[in-house]
């Protein structure tokens, strides 16, 4: 299977380059570019970030879903307290 890449507008650097300079390829990459690594003049890797896994956080998001029992913070009884090993 052959794959055709657009060279105009990813960067193409052999392995030997990708080791000296993967700190820069890195930053490269997560700022959007995608860096090609060829070994000889064949692209055997293409580098780019990876995408978050989810969005910013939004405070309130679960205001109203939490529920709860009306005994949830009742102390605990004798026995209960003997179960979990206190006395």
């Amino acid at each position: 299977m052959s794959r055709e890449y657009n060279t105009v507008s990813m960067e193409t650097v052999n392995i030997h380059q990708a080791r000296v300079r993967l700190s820069r390829l890195i930053a490269k990459a997560c700022r959007g570019e995608e860096i090609i690594i060829t070994r000889g003049s064949k692209p055997v890797v293409r580098l780019v970030a990876l995408s978050p896994a989810s969005g910013p956080r939004k405070p309130g998001t679960l205001k109203g879903k939490p529920f709860y029992t009306p005994d949830a913070f009742a102390p605990l009884t004798a026995a209960e307290m003997e179960e979990l090993g206190f006395e």
